[in-house]
């Protein structure tokens, strides 16, 4: 052999010495490091959605006769007496200026609701309007500057992606749980007369209830509403495309009018082939005379196979396609008429009797300030004052701060918690009111993580 032979052997040799000695990562470590990436995913997303999502505190005033069967000589109706039922649940803001969506269920009948922020400001809420029928509700606070959230595109979204469910389950506030979509567009579960739902297996508990169902991105794609509880991992989210339409209908009149076509549909069964295949398509079983529908041709025996170029599988297909409409919209249907196929156009209308719909109702005057010291005060129930941080006495909360005066010029903010009034506890209004009867008071105030004393004194221009 050569020596420039040997020499090649020799390197060769010592090549393949280094290389051999090399050590490949382990699956397992790469495995790892793929799970701790998915991970500061979940963390960045959980932070930039946080601050959006708010707890609803809600008290449910109700006046019942209370029937007195035991008193001796007497059977009857004793006065009326008040029963106040206190829950909560969760919202998302989703406007600089405190517009928050929610669920129906959280606030219906809420004589108070009291929502609590991220960064540990209380404001008083009001419903600007809901919508029973899609569990749906948008509440307003007075403030400015506040964090919101964007919504997804639910109809992009995909079985399987990762989703965060955001809220305050049995009060615990911002609370984060993960999972995947489970099914997008369901419906016809019996729970609303308008149902578009993506399924969930994150976990959903009560208190989670207007809560965010967000996507990598910290987009909403849902309002986090319902579970089944007979079983686990079976959560549902309203679909943003819905969430969107009626907050739209809120702000712009203050309720929800959708449109009316005049037509019936059904599901297409197996007894049902002579029409089509189950699945390709809803079945038209009524039109109305007058209606939209009528007026666009449509007939029973029908079969409606898209609209507005969207598939049509059944009836919830159809139910989920125009729940989103106002009146007035213009809808193309893509119709199957005996193995001919054809589009109609039809104009969505008011339904009979249906009043159009107006502007919103002007937000109550705001209740003068107790104190003189130019604020709105409300009491912070024993309930929710635990859960808030506030301690076993609880505080009272600022609502609204007059412009000019003491207050404002003291720096008070709506938001404010009041722990302390002239160094005793503020349990309730009466505590604050108490102290401001000479014309000053210290109180001890929380605002978000931090507090401090404030002096107050009426006509102080310092």
């Amino acid at each position: 052999m050569s020596r420039r032979s040997i020499v090649s052997v020799m390197l060769s040799l010592t090549l393949a010495s280094a290389s051999s000695g090399a050590q490949p990562r382990a699956p397992e470590a790469a495995s790892v490091d793929s799970a701790i990436n998915l991970g500061r995913v979940f963390t960045e997303v959980a932070s930039r959605a946080l601050p959006a999502v708010v707890t609803l505190y809600v008290e449910v005033t109700r006046r019942s006769d209370r029937m007195l069967y035991d008193t001796p000589g007497f059977w009857g109706v004793a006065p009326q007496e008040t029963q106040r039922r206190h829950g909560s649940g969760s919202g998302v803001l989703i406007r600089e200026d405190g517009v928050i969506v929610t669920n129906h269920h959280v606030v219906e009948g809420a004589s108070r609701i009291l929502v609590h922020l991220r960064d540990g400001r209380t404001f008083s809420g009001r419903v600007l309007g809901s919508d029973p029928s899609a569990d749906l509700a948008v509440v307003k606070i007075d403030a400015q500057g506040l964090p919101t959230a964007g919504f997804a595109d639910s109809d992009a979204a995909r079985v399987g992606e990762w989703v965060l469910a955001i809220g305050a389950p049995f009060g615990l506030e911002a609370s984060v749980t993960h999972g995947v979509i489970s099914a997008t567009g369901r419906g016809s579960l019996g729970m609303n007369e308008v149902e578009d739902y993506l399924q969930t297996d994150a976990s959903i508990n009560p208190g989670n209830s207007g809560g965010a169902l967000v996507n990598l991105r910290g987009e909403v794609l849902g309002i986090n509403t319902l579970i089944v509880g007979r079983g686990q991992g079976i959560g549902f989210a309203v679909s943003s495309r819905l969430v969107q339409q009626v907050v739209r209908q809120v702000l712009a009149t203050g309720r929800v009018t959708r449109g009316w076509t005049g037509f019936d549909t059904q599901d297409i069964t197996p007894d049902l082939s002579a029409f089509g295949a189950p699945g390709a398509g809803a079945l038209v079983s009524r039109v109305a005379p007058d209606s939209p529908a009528a007026a666009a041709g449509l007939r029973p025996s029908d079969v409606v196979v898209a609209v507005d170029g969207r598939e049509v599988h059944g009836r919830n297909d159809m139910r989920r396609l125009l729940a989103t409409r106002a009146p007035g919209e213009r809808v193309v249907l893509t119709t199957r008429r005996e193995d001919r196929r054809r589009e109609v156009t039809l104009t969505t209308a008011l339904r009979p009797g249906e009043a159009p719909p107006g502007p919103p109702p002007p937000p109550p005057p705001p209740e003068p300030g107790p104190t003189g010291f130019g604020i709105t005060i409300e009491a912070v129930p024993p309930a929710y004052a635990a859960r808030m941080g506030l301690g076993p006495d609880g505080g009272v909360a600022i609502m609204a701060v007059q412009r000019g005066g003491a207050a404002d010029r003291a720096g008070l903010r709506p938001g404010d918690v009041i722990l302390e009034a002239d160094r005793r506890p503020a349990r309730g209004t009466d505590d604050v009111v108490a102290a401001a009867r000479d014309g000053r008071a210290v109180f001890l105030v929380r605002r978000g993580a931090s507090q401090e004393y404030v002096g107050l004194a009426i006509g102080n221009t310092r």
